[in-house]
């Protein structure tokens, strides 16, 4: 088991024996959470699941804990044939089943790691961790690697995705895909900044750290006061942002991402 010291592990490579004592010393469990999606011409469709999975088990080194098998289906997925994604429902259902799982065993914290981010699938997620506060009292913090450092740095194949995989991956990451013409997110999968020209392993390499560092600060904080308070505050935080098309869509979270899309794109969303 690596790195005895922090009592961390990667739950598939565990015996039943060292994965009680991890759960004794630090019940917490880390879930990365990824998507295969498209990202335009310049990255991979798998590289949200790449950069949770390096999220989730460098903030799992810092507080303890185990590192759960990387999952790769989002709720929901943006219009691209090269996407692959169950409805939210699926998704959802998941959620439920894995943390009341994690729960009945004993893990106090679980915390997804969600490289996966468009609106229905984020609004999905925080429902799915406060059922499972209510439900089953495990503390489920469920964010994208970057929400605690700064919402402004969740984009979609812009700076910020393509500097994360450059300090990773740098091999998958072509930049030079994108052309010359100003990115449109229908042709260039771009949300947020270009990262033609800005993007740089030096920039994802600091990003990482800070992601790590505040995720891992946040679990230790649930850890030591096993409160649900700060979750509750966050979900309600992070909502405000997606407040008018909740209202414009009535939850429905599919039809959320296809007029956030759309808007982006500037194409007609789909009647729904």
């Amino acid at each position: 088991m690596a790195n005895e010291a922090r009592m961390w592990g990667r739950y598939a490579e565990l015996r039943p024996a060292a994965l009680a004592e991890i759960r004794q010393r630090a019940a917490a469990a880390y879930l990365p959470w990824g998507a295969l999606a498209w990202h335009g011409p310049h990255l991979p469709l798998g590289l949200e699941g790449t950069v949770a999975e390096v999220v989730a088990e460098r903030a799992a080194q810092r507080t303890g804990g185990v590192l759960l098998p990387t999952t790769w289906w989002p709720a929901g997925g943006l219009p691209h044939p090269d996407s692959l994604a169950p409805s939210p429902a699926v998704t959802g259902a998941l959620w439920d089943e894995l943390l009341g799982g994690l729960a009945g065993n004993g893990w106090r914290v679980a915390a997804i790691i969600s490289g996966a981010y468009h609106p229905g699938h984020d609004l999905a997620l925080m429902d799915a961790a406060e059922r499972a506060i209510t439900r089953h009292g495990i503390l489920t913090l469920a964010v994208p690697p970057l929400a605690l450092v700064d919402e402004e740095m969740l984009d979609h194949a812009g700076l910020w995705e393509s500097s994360l995989l450059m300090a990773l991956r740098p091999g998958q990451v072509e930049v030079d895909a994108l052309g010359s013409a100003p990115p449109n997110p229908a042709e260039s999968g771009v949300v947020g900044r270009d990262p033609r020209g800005t993007a740089s392993a030096s920039i994802g390499n600091r990003a990482l750290g800070l992601g790590i560092e505040r995720i891992a600060a946040a679990v230790g904080q649930l850890l030591a006061e096993g409160s649900p308070a700060p979750l509750h505050a966050l979900y309600a935080r992070r909502r405000e942002r997606y407040q008018a098309l909740i209202e414009r869509h009535a939850g429905d979270y599919e039809a959320i991402t296809a007029a956030w899309w759309a808007a982006l794109s500037r194409t007609p969303a789909p009647d729904r």
